[in-house]
């Protein structure tokens, strides 16, 4: 059998289970079983595999048929312009939360050197990539999952970063170290209710703890605003995510603290997903 009869092989099984990018997800994990890139692949697809190869292929395949996440299965994902580690542990990084990191390199001069601290960091991604673009920052990054502080801490490894950023397993209602220009947060933010909701891969193979907002779903929210009003300098800005339908109840509560909302970010979807306040109140 051929590099192509192999992909085309798993694209059919993938699709007939309702994965949209059944193809592209196909060649991804041939890539893996041949230690390949899929560029390599597709250039070579008349090229033959052999029976241990594809019998490899077969199972990876068969794992994401049953809705397991791609990235667990390949264990990195692309974020912003970097690679990362991932596995059960911490969330998958997504594309909306580029947007925390956008918007805080935009307020960040090239050369400065700014405090940063990522309240809830997972896998690390975000405050990675902040500190990856301005090697001046210095980076604080806290987690209550001591699982997930060990994985944020071999992506700031392989990224040459660990001695740039501090990770602590801790919960954000027991620290209180220092203060700092920006805070940056992806805090849980799905009510108990929607929880249900998700898709399978999501709700079947990611850690509820990273997702859950409580019964409501503002309940994170609202503990990162309270905390970031005594952790933040005079003018220190909050930088975080949000679900969706909840700009109107975050603007107020953000106000309520002392924040003043500079910057409401749309996600590809257009929904409000990044927040941006300034603390105003100096306490």
């Amino acid at each position: 059998m051929n590099y192509l009869k192999a992909l085309n092989f798993g694209s059919n099984i993938l699709k007939s289970n309702s994965i949209k990018t059944h193809l592209i997800e196909s060649e991804l994990l041939l890539a893996k079983v041949l230690n390949s890139k899929r560029e390599n692949i597709l250039i070579k697809l008349d090229d033959q595999i052999n029976i241990k190869n594809f019998n490899d292929f077969k199972k990876l395949i068969l794992r994401r048929k049953k809705k397991e996440p791609i990235a667990h299965i390949l264990k990195n994902k692309e974020f912003w312009k970097l690679n990362f580690f991932i596995n059960k542990d911490v969330l998958i990084p997504r594309p909306s939360s580029e947007i925390i990191v956008e918007e805080t390199l935009k307020l960040v001069e090239l050369n400065s050197s700014k405090r940063i601290l990522d309240i809830g960091t997972g896998s690390g991604c975000i405050i990675i990539s902040i500190i990856y673009e301005r090697p001046n920052c210095r980076g604080i990054a806290i987690d209550i999952c001591k699982k997930a502080i060990k994985v944020a801490k071999y992506n700031a490894k392989i990224h040459h970063l660990n001695n740039m950023i501090n990770f602590l397993n801790i919960d954000v209602d027991k620290f209180n170290l220092s203060k700092y220009d920006f805070i940056i947060s992806n805090p849980p933010y799905i009510s108990d209710i929607d929880i249900k909701r998700l898709d399978e891969d999501v709700r079947l193979f990611e850690p509820h703890l990273a997702l859950r907002g409580g019964i409501d779903g503002f309940s994170e929210i609202k503990k990162l605003i309270i905390k970031s009003k005594k952790l933040l300098k005079y003018k220190g800005k909050l930088i975080f995510e949000i679900g969706n339908k909840q700009i109107k109840f975050s603007k107020f509560f953000l106000e309520k603290h002392g924040f003043y909302l500079n910057k409401i970010c749309k996600d590809i979807q257009t929904h409000p997903r990044v927040l941006i306040a300034t603390k105003i109140d100096n306490e």
